[in-house]
């Protein structure tokens, strides 16, 4: 997974994370702000996950996403 996609499209992003993670807040991915250790990290204290498991599930979600706009190589 290119986090710089995430990163760059996390607006558009945040409602497929709360579809999948209904535990999550539009406040907690607010505060993220796409930044992977503290979206990694609040997986991992409302969900219990593993770090590989956390982004396992990430790139689940993000397989049939198609970015918006473009992000830098």
């Amino acid at each position: 997974m290119n986090w710089e996609i995430i990163e760059g499209n996390w607006d558009q992003l945040k409602g497929k994370f709360l579809e999948k993670w209904g535990k999550l807040t539009d406040s907690d991915l607010d505060v993220v702000k796409g930044k992977k250790d503290q979206f990694l990290g609040l997986l991992q204290e409302r969900y219990g996950y593993q770090k590989d498991a956390a982004l396992q599930d990430i790139d689940d979600v993000m397989a049939d996403f198609k970015p918006s706009k473009k992000t830098p190589n």
